[in-house]
């Protein structure tokens, strides 16, 4: 079994309990991590308050070295730890490479800010004679990271980062399926000589350890990832203590294809977009309006390009000139694409292209591209999560911003055009939290990101989310001896 991490000790539950780590690929258990409950949280709450003091006071630059020596140690162990990360997620060895490093980079830029807090000065009316006023930045306190299984690290990462590097304490909990990774990446802070219990890592159930630390007394910063409705409990367990909380939820990203556009790139782009990851992420494109000048062309790229993917095990390479997908990282979450999928052919939809699965005990799913499909079918009303993809015919920018509107979300959008007046239309009239003009979606380290609508509250990356882990502090610095000569009456 591998345990958890509480005041910088590997330790087990109290309870006793584990549970099990499974290979999604195989749909065998190959490892195990404690089964926490809320005994547990409050160890870790613990250590973390405890351990809040002294970081806090921490020079800034010290704090930078840490993070940076941390890095440097995972960098080090970056091929054991991507090897976890696809026994336990399923993602291609490539992939997880790829996710590590977003994490180290993101780690480093949140590292180069540490010392970078600002707060500001202002001079105050003369009333109660001259005064002046400051405004300073003070670390939050506890803080609480929950963390999905799609990119466990990366999400991990924008989380932990800007907490560390203001002079918070924080307490990650990472999905149940994915756990290992971010143990042994908390193992290696530790050993860089991250102080005990400044970063603590619980295993367990998300409706007992997750709602046992959102809710906990002593936590004061919730910064969650994930779907929807759990976003939903985590507001209204947070709300009565008025947490700090953001949310970043589920997407139903749309993409737009104009007539101008290089219609390959926009294929290469939306691939990439969709079916990395197989699918898994709420930051993808999830629904793609193709103007019906281009539409043809459009469509048969994207069938070549998607028939390269082979799913299997992301341990091993695929036979060039394919691509290996890995699987679904449970069960449940390849049935309930099913579901969509059948939901939408009932409904007039066709199914354009769809590969194969190897057949084996593994969470595959094959890539598959619908059209007409309706837009009140659960393909398009609900998030998408898997390797699947519904293209719709338009005539004009109106109707392809309409529809795209046409969603509860609102986490990210893409348009694929060289026209300034799509570009400015789009960047104005999508309801999304970011807009990428002829990009694939991708969560840059240096710009703020997040959702609106039901797709969350909040913002992490850029330097905007490290201020979101600072309380601003009003400061008044006045003169009471001409006060008092001044008769205000203040004593």
């Amino acid at each position: 079994m591998t345990q958890a991490l509480i005041n910088g000790e590997r330790v087990g539950a109290k309870s006793g309990e584990e549970m099990p780590v499974v290979n999604p690929a195989t749909g065998e258990q190959f490892d195990s991590v404690p089964k926490s409950g809320a005994e547990d949280v409050d160890a870790a709450v613990e250590a973390a308050k405890a351990a809040f003091g002294p970081w806090s006071k921490t020079d800034p630059d010290e704090r930078a070295q840490i993070m940076r020596a941390g890095v440097a140690k995972i960098q080090e162990n970056s091929k054991e730890i991507a090897k976890l990360l696809v026994q336990e997620q399923g993602k291609p060895m490539m992939e997880a490479m790829g996710e590590l490093h977003h994490f180290l980079h993101g780690m480093n830029f949140y590292a180069d800010l540490a010392s970078k807090i600002r707060g500001s000065y202002a001079p105050l009316p003369s009333t109660f004679g001259t005064s002046y006023g400051m405004v300073i930045k003070r670390p939050i306190g506890v803080c609480a990271a929950i963390v999905p299984y799609n990119f466990p690290l990366t999400l991990m990462g924008t989380k932990v980062g800007p907490a560390l590097a203001a002079g918070n304490t924080i307490v990650v909990k990472p999905a149940d399926t994915t756990p290992l990774a971010t143990l042994r990446i908390a193992e290696l802070m530790q050993e860089a000589e991250l102080p005990a219990g400044v970063l603590n890592v619980v295993t367990g159930p998300g409706k007992e350890v997750g709602e046992a630390l959102v809710g906990h007394p002593d936590v004061r910063r919730v910064a969650f990832t994930g779907s929807t409705a759990v976003g939903r409990r985590v507001m209204e367990i947070a709300a009565p203590q008025f947490k700090r909380v953001s949310a970043e939820l589920g997407g139903s990203d749309p993409v737009i294809v104009c007539p101008d556009a290089n219609v390959e790139n926009a294929v290469k782009g939306i691939n990439v977009g969709r079916f990395f990851n197989a699918g898994q992420a709420c930051l993808a494109a999830k629904r793609v309006y193709v103007f019906e000048e281009v539409y043809d062309q459009f469509m048969e790229s994207l069938i070549k390009r998607v028939s390269r993917y082979e799913v299997g095990d992301g341990m091993e390479k695929a036979e060039k000139p394919k691509i290996r997908m890995g699987p679904l990282n449970a069960a449940r979450h390849r049935d309930a694409l099913q579901e969509q999928l059948d939901d939408a052919v009932k409904g007039g939809a066709s199914v354009a292209y769809q590969g194969e699965t190897n057949g084996g005990g593994g969470y595959f799913f094959a890539p598959a591209i619908l059209e007409n499909a309706p837009h009140d079918s659960r393909v398009t009303r609900e998030e998408t999560f898997g390797p699947l993809l519904p293209v719709f015919k338009v005539k004009s920018i109106n109707e392809a911003i309409g529809l795209a509107n046409d969603t509860s979300y609102g986490l990210g959008s893409s348009i694929w055009t060289y026209n300034v007046r799509y570009i400015n239309k789009a960047a104005q009239e999508i309801e999304s939290g970011m807009t990428w003009v002829n990009q694939l979606h991708f969560g840059y380290d240096e710009l703020p990101f997040g959702g609106i609508k039901d797709s969350g509250i909040g913002r992490e990356h850029g330097p905007e989310a490290l201020e979101s882990y600072l309380e601003a502090k009003s400061v008044a610095v006045g003169d009471l001896d001409v006060v008092e000569e001044e008769g205000s009456g203040l004593q």
